[in-house]
């Protein structure tokens, strides 16, 4: 009789002890579809699953590429993503349909991502690179990464997304890269921070581009981009300097409220429908030398704590002033102005 009393304590804690692997076991619902007839890669975790449970059910990036490679969509939710997920390992193929390089090179070949990409709330490990210019890589489906923290480098330079693109509150700790990327149906990037260094250099929006309260805690290069029809950049902050020279908002350019913590450059950008800076703060130069503002240009309620250059600017059937420097020279000049000031800002920051 004497003995089940210890037996029963023991059998308690022991429960006691396991209770909460139980409890995560029970509350953490996984919804998978991977199997060969599948033609998804499906990996769901519930919010309520714990960073053991998480750890638990990783996905390796090799299982990622490989379903890719099978021409399967990608469905990831809450997971944790190990390994770098190497793009340009892909296959060349034919161009799809509704590429605009196909019409301009029909025979020329491409890496292809056939169906959509999802992988919202979810944390990445490893690099997302494709960058090769050799090659474009074409993303026939949508993309959605809404919520997901990219610990390293994300380069997807050259692609072309044929489908809305989404990005809304990610975080990019490291790099990330869209040069000459293409946008057929828009991106939307709202409350998205970004890293260190971000370019969309040459990059194509043929619809709208939403970057309303985003963050760019670096350099930010938006250089020689197209805007096809509107830009939305309301409330977003830049951290550092940020270049727009070059570049053609077809409608309209919306920069109300945010804010430019370092030299911003505007030289030679065309504004063709409406500019609106309404209680834009600039906390260093704003240069809009060269610009051309065909629309309305409303700078109401706007603050320029240091120099304002709005030097040869034009507006509606007003001709270009002469004497504007050579636009390749202004453009070297500004990626220049830029580099320089994100390494001043790294020196000071280590030399604290």
């Amino acid at each position: 009789m004497w003995m089940r009393a210890p037996v029963g304590v023991l059998a308690g804690c022991l429960l006691w002890v396991c209770m909460p692997a139980v409890v995560s076991a029970a509350s953490c619902r996984i919804d998978t579809a991977s199997d060969r007839a599948s033609s998804t890669l499906k990996k769901r975790l519930s919010s309520d699953c714990t960073e053991h449970d998480r750890e638990r059910y990783k996905v390796q990036a090799v299982e990622v590429l490989a379903a890719i490679k099978q021409g399967k969509s990608i469905d990831l939710a809450g997971v944790v993503i190990e390994g770098d997920l190497r793009l340009d390992e892909l296959h060349l193929g034919a161009l799809p349909p509704g590429s605009e390089r196909q019409p301009i090179d029909p025979a020329s070949t491409a890496r292809v991502v056939p169906g959509a990409l999802s992988v919202t709330h979810s944390i990445v490990r490893g690099a997302v690179r494709h960058g090769t210019e050799r090659d474009a890589l074409i993303v026939k489906g949508a993309v959605d990464l809404s919520g997901t923290r990219f610990e390293r480098t994300v380069d997807l330079s050259h692609a072309e997304f044929l489908q809305p693109v989404t990005l809304s509150d990610a975080v990019c700790v490291r790099e990330c890269y869209f040069v000459r990327a293409g946008f057929l149906r828009g991106l939307t990037a709202e409350g998205t921070a970004f890293g260190p260094h971000t370019r969309f250099h040459r990059a194509r929006f043929h619809d709208r581009a939403a970057f309303r309260n985003a963050r760019f805690n670096g350099l930010a290069e938006f250089l020689e981009v197209e805007f096809h029809p509107d830009a939305d950049f309301t409330g977003s902050a830049f951290a550092s300097g940020t270049g727009f020279s070059g570049s053609v908002f077809h409608g309209v350019a919306d920069f109300s409220g945010a804010r430019f913590e370092r030299e911003a450059f505007f030289t030679f950008t065309r504004f063709e429908g409406d500019a609106r800076f309404r209680g834009t703060v600039f906390r260093a130069i704003a240069d809009f030398d060269d610009a051309r503002f065909a629309g309305r240009d409303e700078f109401s309620g706007t603050v320029f704590e240091q120099e304002a250059k709005f030097a040869r600017v034009t507006r509606r059937d007003q001709p270009p002033a002469p004497g504007g420097q050579d636009r390749p020279m202004q453009y070297g000049i500004t990626l220049t102005l830029l580099v320089i000031s994100a390494a001043l800002i790294a020196y000071l920051i280590r030399s604290r």
